[in-house]
Order: structure tokens, then C-alpha cells, then sequence
């Protein structure tokens, strides 16, 4: 048996999708299309498939800690995102094992609700979200709804999503990534990042035809993909929006329908 060296080692802290396209597997594919081991957490079983979610089931939060603190004894994650949380229970559970074990900050992806409208978060788990997991986070990436949301500020222009931002950095993440705008062009996907000194838009020619099931995962997972392997966050921030425009480009429908998949390991 040969040694496996130094290996960077990224954990995903979220619910799981069967289908493959989006939660902790999208995270595992991501992270393995960047050369990173991946680590999981468990925070919610969920029914769904690419189209549809059709129930939900919460872990215990003392489970969730269980899962952590165990992996944690063995090898400590050089990165880590968050993704689904459930309840307030999960949340606690998440900021507590990371302030305990001197975690690093992680990647908060704020998964308020499935694109097929059934929410992830209870409305107690989304106050704690607010309450113990911004603080801690290395970056937030909301979408413009998830942004409104947590934010406050309503509204879709340049300037409601630099104040979104500012709303979000205030609550004490260190870093956010408002994704989906269309700042100037329609032709561009456009996302606004802001590190409390400076914002900083960055763009991407749009891929036709819409979206996919899971970009906002595999974006998060990718950007903890990137910080594991040593990039500063607004490098792993770029090099991510470069990881899902290829994925997104390559993207498929399966033969029996459903919606279009992200190819997460079109990495080049």
C-alpha cells in the first residue's frame, strides 16, 4: 500500500441528493474533479430528483456534530462548505463543531429553498443561519433571492446588490458572492463579489438554453475545492466561476428527461 501524501482535503456539510446533481454528491464530484478529497457531513436526507423534491428528513444535530468531530479526529479538513442545513439544530451543531475544533472558515452556501420552491431551512434554522453561521463564514454565496432574504434589501439593480452585500458583510462574513445578476449584459452571467473593501464584478459569457440542477453547489464546492488547494479567496472565487461555466457548457439531460445536469468533471 503506498502513502498517500500530503492530500488536501475539502469536508461538504449538506443535504443529500440521489439524483447526483446537486448537494454532498455534486460536492464529492466537484471536489474529486479538482484533485481534492472529499469529506461529507450529512445534514438532511432528501427525495428528489432532478426536477422535484418530494420530502425532506433533518438529522439530529447531535448526529451532524457526531459526523464532524469523528472526522475531524482523524484528519482535519483544509477546507469547508456548508450547504442545506434543515433546522436550528443542524446550525448550532455546524458552529459549534467548528469553533470548537479551530475549523477553518467555511463556505457558506445559504440553501434556503430547492429551485422547485419546497424549502430547506425551517424558519428557526434560517434566524440561526443568520445568527451563528455568517459570522463565521470565509464567504457567503446567495443567489438574488437568498440574498434578498438574508439582506433585507429588496430590489435586483447594481446598487441593491452592492447593498446586499454590504448587509450580508456586516453580519459578519468576512467575504460574499451574490450570484445571477445581470449587471450589464444579458449576454453575460454576472456575480458580485465584495470583501469589505472592494467590490469586484465578475463575468462570464452567458451559456444558452438555462441553467442546471445543482450550479450553486458545485460553485460553493468549488471555491472550497480551490481554498483547499492553497488559492487566495477571490483566485478561488474566479477559478470556481471558470469550473461551472465549463461544467454548465457540457451539460446533459438524461435519455428519460428531467432537467439539464451539470458535467462536473468537464474540468479542464
Amino acid at each position: 500500500m503506498k502513502s498517500g501524501g500530503k492530500r488536501r482535503v475539502a469536508l461538504t456539510i449538506a443535504g443529500s441528493d440521489p439524483s447526483g446533481g446537486a448537494g454532498i454528491q455534486a460536492d464529492l464530484k466537484t471536489f474529486a474533479a479538482l484533485g481534492v478529497y472529499g469529506y461529507s457531513a450529512i445534514t438532511s436526507v432528501i427525495a428528489q430528483n432532478s426536477s422535484t423534491v418530494t420530502r425532506a428528513a433533518p438529522m439530529e444535530g447531535v448526529l451532524v456534530a457526531a459526523q464532524i468531530e469523528t472526522l475531524v479526529a482523524e484528519r482535519r479538513p483544509d477546507a469547508i462548505k456548508t450547504g442545506a442545513l434543515g433546522t436550528a439544530a443542524v446550525v448550532d451543531a455546524v458552529a459549534d463543531a467548528i469553533a470548537r475544533h479551530s475549523l477553518p472558515a467555511p463556505v457558506v452556501d445559504p440553501v434556503l429553498a430547492s429551485s422547485s420552491g419546497v424549502r430547506l431551512v425551517d424558519g428557526p434554522g434560517e434566524t440561526a443561519l443568520r445568527a451563528r453561521l455568517l459570522p463565521l463564514a470565509r464567504v457567503v454565496t446567495p443567489n438574488l433571492a437568498e440574498a434578498q432574504a438574508l439582506s433585507g434589501v429588496k430590489g435586483s439593480s447594481p446598487a441593491a446588490m452592492r447593498d446586499m452585500a454590504r448587509a450580508i458583510h456586516r453580519a459578519g462574513a468576512r467575504a460574499v458572492l451574490v450570484k445571477g445578476g445581470h449587471l450589464d449584459s444579458r449576454a453575460e452571467a454576472t456575480d458580485l463579489f465584495y470583501d469589505g473593501a472592494e467590490f469586484v464584478v465578475l463575468r462570464a459569457a452567458r451559456v444558452p438554453g438555462g441553467g442546471a440542477h445543482g450550479l450553486g453547489c458545485a460553485l460553493s464546492a468549488a471555491i472550497a475545492g480551490y481554498l483547499a488547494l492553497g488559492m487566495e479567496l477571490a483566485d478561488a472565487v474566479r477559478s470556481a466561476k471558470q469550473y461551472v461555466t465549463q461544467a454548465l457548457r457540457a451539460r446533459f439531460i438524461l435519455e428519460t428527461g428531467g432537467r439539464p445536469i451539470l458535467d462536473h468533471f468537464a474540468h479542464k
